[in-house]
């Protein structure tokens, strides 16, 4: 009995297939085609163009004039004491976030934008907009967008253009070059001296008189 099931599973078998060569060329060919035909989705490409004029934003602000005093005015001695509301310079905090943002600092960046714009500095509502939208975070991207277009404001509603053309020329900025320059070597040296006095604390602390004297050099070249 056994032998004749045995015969009849042979019998059903299916004879196995010679398998074909794989062809890496061909499937790198077709890896590349699905590629491109998928590209990045709408949200990635957003998100990078947040990024890119945030860059931007963040340049302006560093290379403004009255970059330096306002920096030196935030900065106290010692400079690990806490920030007083009523000693804040909030020109001074926006620039001095630019310039975290710039060195590689983007949750210290975050905090002083945030200081600079409870104290109703516009452009950091804007730059908290575009960093919120540069790390998807699309709820606290329209928080702030609509701080600034809405609660930032004397009158009841900023203009929507205003807005409008300053993304565009960010935008052209980014794509055709400008004058205001990114920080020197010896800035990141700053920052990055400051960042390693608080190893108890992710955020950098408020600048020194040191910090404000670079940046000034930096500001008159």
């Amino acid at each position: 009995m056994t032998s004749t099931i045995d015969a009849l599973l042979a019998e059903a078998a299916i004879p196995a297939a010679a398998a074909p060569a794989f062809d890496v060329g061909a499937a790198l060919h077709r890896l590349a085609e699905d590629a491109a035909r998928t590209g990045p989705t709408p949200g990635v490409t957003r998100a990078a163009q947040a990024g890119q004029r945030l860059a931007v934003v963040a340049r302006w602000f560093l290379n403004g004039p009255g970059a330096a005093l306002h920096v030196d005015r935030l900065a106290q001695d010692p400079p690990a004491s806490p920030v007083e509301e009523d000693q804040l310079d909030e020109n001074g905090a926006a620039v001095f976030a630019g310039l975290l943002y710039l060195t590689g600092h983007p949750e210290s960046a975050q905090f002083w934008w945030q200081l600079a714009a409870g104290a109703g500095h516009r452009g950091a509502a804007y730059c908290l907009h575009l960093h919120h939208l540069a790390l998807g975070e699309q709820r606290e991207a329209a928080h702030w967008r609509y701080q600034l277009l809405h609660s930032m404001t004397e009158t009841d509603v900023l203009d929507e253009d205003f807005l409008g053309c300053l993304e565009a020329v960010a935008s052209y900025v980014r794509h055709n070059g400008s004058t205001a320059n990114g920080p020197t070597g010896s800035l990141e040296m700053e920052v990055d001296r400051l960042a390693g006095q608080g190893a108890s604390c992710i955020i950098v602390r408020r600048p020194d008189r040191q910090l404000a004297a670079i940046l000034r050099d930096f500001t008159h070249r």
